[in-house]
């Protein structure tokens, strides 16, 4: 029986890809039309992050999966989901209309990079291509 190979989520892909992209029209945006979105460029990427890990914890099949019963996968995709969330209510409360500045906002933004420093890691060196 052959062993079936992990392969990168391409959806996580997409995601630094976009962030990437965000990353790329700030600079060209303020050197180009001198016009800068640094403020609200905490709350794109974290919004981003947040769907991200949304999206690659497949909360349909965590929900299905839930019905009948809680594995090790289904914890993982829910531990996961939490993640997104807070990243989104994070990106939600730096919105510079908002600009709640607080030290457990700063540590759930700190911890979100975290994380996805350990998740573009694992995906990119660990996980078989």
């Amino acid at each position: 029986m052959e062993k079936e190979k992990r392969r990168v989520s391409t959806k996580f892909v997409g995601v630094l890809a976009i962030i990437s992209i965000i990353g790329f029209a700030n600079i060209i945006s303020e050197s180009m039309a001198n016009f800068s979105i640094s403020l609200y460029f905490d709350s794109i990427w974290l919004f981003v992050i947040g769907i991200g890990f949304i999206v690659v914890s497949k909360p349909k099949n965590l929900y299905e999966g839930a019905k009948k019963q809680i594995s090790d996968a289904s914890f993982s995709g829910l531990t996961t989901s939490i993640i997104g969330a807070l990243a989104i209510t994070a990106a939600v409360l730096t919105l510079p209309q908002i600009n709640v500045s607080h030290t457990s906002l700063d540590t759930i933004k700190a911890m979100i990079s975290f994380i996805s420093i350990i998740f573009i890691i694992f995906q990119t060196w660990v996980m078989e291509h």
